[in-house]
């Protein structure tokens, strides 16, 4: 009988802790972009997130009631519908599977969970020069500017230019999302969403010389 009574009143907490767990907003900094209904597309930074919500800064809002798709870093697809505007931004209500709310749930506990333990930083690696160091920095007003890099590592930057840009901006270098970390003298330090693959890094970075031509 007690051991009845202990599971009856276990199995209320445990429901109550996945709930908590489904809607408690997450600090984090995901880059990614999202597409309006109007199928126009733009970067963004989430800042917080739940399986259920999300709020991020976005170069353009849409209207309250609009669906929108977003393509996020380490989160792939995810979609709903806009809440609330704010300066800069807007908050999403989720709408996705419940296999895809508790793969969101995981990521942000492993994401949290990092941040509270200050566990090493992926992208603490061996910084290296390509031997391409052309690239492409479209910034999130859509203009694209041809720039070099100074030195690459799987996880970050250093890229030479005199582009006016600060510490938090979205940016595109290549084919791949970044954000600004702080500037440098000569250029900007950029960190990438996800740690990358060396055997595709160069490759997605970089810029052939041919296509600047064209």
């Amino acid at each position: 009988m007690d051991a009845e009574l202990a599971t009856a009143t276990q199995a209320p907490r445990t429901l109550q802790a996945l709930d908590k767990r489904r809607h408690q907003r997450v600090k984090v900094n995901i880059l990614g972009r999202y597409m309006l209904e109007d199928r126009r597309e733009y970067p963004c930074q989430v800042i917080d997130m739940s399986p259920g919500g999300m709020a991020l800064i976005a170069p353009v809002s849409g209207q309250v009631g609009e669906r929108i798709v977003a393509y996020l870093d380490q989160m792939s697809r995810v979609e709903g519908k806009i809440t609330r505007t704010f300066d800069g931004g807007f908050a999403v209500e989720l709408r996705n599977s419940v296999r895809k709310r508790d793969k969101i749930a995981s990521i942000l506990t492993w994401l949290a969970n990092k941040e509270a333990l200050d566990l090493p930083e992926d992208r603490r690696h061996d910084r290296f020069i390509p031997k391409n160091t052309l690239t492409r920095i479209k910034l999130p007003d859509g203009t694209e500017h041809t720039c070099r890099i100074s030195d690459l590592s799987l996880s970050g930057a250093a890229i030479s230019t005199d582009l006016d840009v600060e510490a938090g901006d979205a940016i595109e270098i290549g084919k791949m999302s970044a954000r600004v970390v702080r500037r440098i003298e000569g250029g900007i330090a950029v960190e990438f969403g996800e740690v990358q693959n060396r055997d595709l890094l160069e490759r997605t970075i970089t810029v052939d010389p041919k296509e600047l031509k064209s």
